[in-house]
């Protein structure tokens, strides 16, 4: 890591959690451009996502995973990653 790389780091470790935030927003705006949906957009879709799920569970429709088996398959994944 240069020399430039680790100051900014400590600076920006100094900051509050919240300036923390905002500054990692805008560095990964300046990577991946600016995001399609507003805020405002996103928080309704997950609304709307969150609300489809509760019905399908209600309903028993939803096809429910042991959390045993999901960290086990990430397990695996993660292990063919890391080769």
């Amino acid at each position: 890591m240069s020399a430039m790389l680790e100051e900014l780091e400590a600076q920006a470790l100094k900051l509050p959690p919240g300036e923390r935030s905002e500054l990692v927003q805008r560095l990964l705006i300046s990577l991946d451009g600016e995001p399609e949906d507003s805020s405002e957009e996103v928080a309704k879709a997950w609304d709307e996502e969150i609300a489809r799920r509760v019905v399908a569970l209600d309903s028993g429709t939803a096809v429910l995973i042991p959390s045993e088996d999901v960290f086990a398959e990430i397990d695996i994944m993660l292990k063919r990653t890391n080769r």
